[in-house]
């Protein structure tokens, strides 16, 4: 039997049992496991580690373990470029792109009306997810701990909160895209950019209120259908100033 001692950081203590958050605690091993295995079999995903600290050095998820080590394992770094010292994944996304999975419907529509390009599907199976998020280049958002955990994947987050709106604060704080938000840029439905269209034509498609106050129009080239600033609109704004301001 052999021992090392592990300290996770900052959110990635939500992936452990309350006596382990926040404090180095034993790990008891036998053989010489990686310490990306190591680290998922305490309950955290390999996307949201940035950095592993082992004995004061920066490592690879491919390092073995040794009788002895400290290990300290820190998630994504988004204000500080720690590129000098070892990221075990590509650079950040500044202009994310995300896929996310059948629990996450709601979510998707509220990070469209941001502008934040986001693929759903609820048949999406996960493979279907991880090799669009690969191929694409996407960040997977998801509710399934299990599906960060699979090899393939390079870039996920598991959402903590379940109500839709908090999950949308969540999101836009974790991945620092408050001066990112581009509100009523894309179509909720078809997640492809609107278009500005004239009112002569789209007017027939239009309620007679909304045709008497509103001057201003977008239209998805994909699903025909068409935007104007309404209360669902101001709503939204609210929200998002809210969550920009926060």
């Amino acid at each position: 039997m052999k021992f090392a001692t592990l300290r996770f950081y900052e959110e990635l203590n939500d992936f452990l049992p309350p006596s382990k958050r926040k404090v180095p605690f034993q790990y008891r091993f036998y053989g010489s496991p990686s310490v990306k295995d190591v680290i998922e079999s305490c309950g955290a995903t390999h996307t949201e580690v940035d950095l592993i600290i082992v004995n004061g050095s920066s490592v690879g998820f491919d390092y073995q373990i040794k009788d002895g080590d400290y290990i300290s394992v820190y998630p994504e770094f988004e204000s500080i470029d720690i590129t000098p010292v070892q990221k075990l994944r590509p650079s950040p996304l500044r202009n994310p792109r995300f896929i996310l999975d059948v629990h996450l419907g709601r979510l998707a529509r509220y990070l469209r009306i941001c502008g934040f390009d986001s693929l759903y599907r609820n048949d999406f199976s996960d493979e279907e997810i991880i090799d669009i998020s690969v191929d694409e280049k996407r960040c997977i958002l998801t509710r399934d701990v299990g599906i960060l955990k699979n090899n393939k994947v390079v870039r996920g987050y598991w959402i903590r909160n379940q109500a839709p709106v908090k999950q949308l604060r969540e999101v836009v704080g974790r991945f620092d895209l408050v001066g990112a938000v581009k509100p009523f840029s894309l179509c909720i439905e078809c997640n492809v950019k609107l278009n500005k269209t004239e009112k002569e034509k789209v007017e027939n498609l239009l309620p007679p209120k909304v045709k008497k106050i509103n001057t201003e129009f977008y239209r998805c080239p994909n699903c025909k259908k068409v935007y104007w600033k309404g209360t669902h609109y101001k709503k939204m704004i609210e929200l998002i100033r809210t969550i920009q301001h926060e």
